[in-house]
C-alpha cells in the first residue's frame, strides 16, 4: 500500500539543490597590500587572475559584496578588471592589534549565479607615533634614597603592530638616573645618590622609539623633585 503523504520528488528535489549550492562557490583569490592606500589604487588584477575576459565581467554584472559591514573599502573596474580601493582603509580600526588583519569579501557575477571568495590581508604600515599617556610625569624622591631604588615608568603606546610598535627608550644622559627596560616595564634607576642642597629638582627627557622606516618616536617629561632627608644638622650661632 503506497503512503499518501510520499514524495519521491522531495528527496530528488533536495539532493539537486545542495549539488547547485556547492558548485556557486568557487577557488579562493588572497591579495596582500598596505593600509592607507589612497583612493583607485589597484590591489590586483581580478579579471586575469581568475581567467575571465572583460566582456564576461560587464554581461555577467560582476561586483563585489561585503559581510557585516557597509563600508566599501574596494570595488572592481570593468573597464580594466582591476580591483581597486574605494577608500583609505585604516588597518588598526580595523584589526586594533590583531596580528593578523584579514576581510572577506565575494565577487559575483550572474547569469548563472557564481561566487569567488577574496581575501584581502590588510598590511601594518609606520603610520602612528609612540604616545605616552601625559606629557609630563611628576615624581618625588627622598634624597636618602639608596643607590639601585627603582621608580616605575608608565610604558608609551604604539597602535602599530610587530617591528611597527615601541621597540626601544633612551633616557637624557644625566648624573643621577639610568633606564631599567624589561617587556614589562620602564623603571628609572637610582644611580648616584641625590643630594637637595646641590640639586632640588630635575628634568629628565624619555625616548620611546619604534622600529618602523622611516622611525617614530614620543618623549615624555619626568620631573623629579627631591625631598629633604634633614640630613643637616643645625647650626647654632654664638
Amino acid at each position: 500500500m503506497r503512503d499518501k503523504g510520499f514524495s519521491a520528488q522531495g528527496p530528488i528535489f533536495c539532493i539537486y539543490s545542495i549539488f547547485v549550492t556547492l558548485h556557486l562557490v568557487y577557488g579562493d583569490l588572497s591579495y596582500s597590500f598596505p593600509e592607507e592606500m589612497k583612493r583607485d589604487s589597484v590591489i590586483g588584477n581580478i579579471a586575469k587572475d581568475l581567467g575571465f575576459d572583460l566582456r564576461t565581467l560587464s554581461s555577467r554584472k560582476a561586483r563585489i559584496n561585503f559581510e557585516g559591514t557597509h563600508k566599501r573599502y574596494c570595488d572592481i573596474n570593468l573597464r580594466t578588471g582591476d580591483l581597486i580601493t574605494s577608500e583609505r582603509i585604516d588597518r588598526e580600526s580595523l584589526c586594533a592589534k590583531k596580528p593578523s588583519c584579514v576581510v572577506q569579501v565575494d565577487l559575483v557575477l550572474e547569469n548563472p549565479l557564481e561566487l569567488h571568495r577574496v581575501s584581502l590581508h590588510i598590511q601594518d604600515v609606520n603610520d602612528n607615533s609612540p604616545k605616552f599617556k601625559k606629557n609630563l610625569i611628576e615624581m618625588e624622591i627622598r634624597e636618602s634614597a639608596d643607590r639601585g631604588n627603582r621608580f616605575s615608568i608608565e610604558q608609551a603606546r604604539d597602535a602599530d603592530i610587530g617591528q611597527n610598535a615601541v621597540q626601544r627608550y633612551e633616557l637624557q644622559k644625566n648624573d643621577n638616573f639610568i633606564l631599567a627596560v624589561d617587556s614589562n616595564k620602564v623603571e628609572l634607576v637610582l644611580e648616584n645618590t641625590l643630594d637637595r642642597e646641590k640639586q632640588s629638582e630635575m628634568n629628565l627627557l624619555l625616548t620611546a622609539l619604534d622600529g618602523g622606516s622611516p622611525q617614530r618616536s614620543g618623549t615624555v617629561v619626568i620631573h623629579v623633585t627631591v625631598l629633604d632627608a634633614n640630613d643637616n644638622a643645625p647650626v647654632s650661632k654664638l
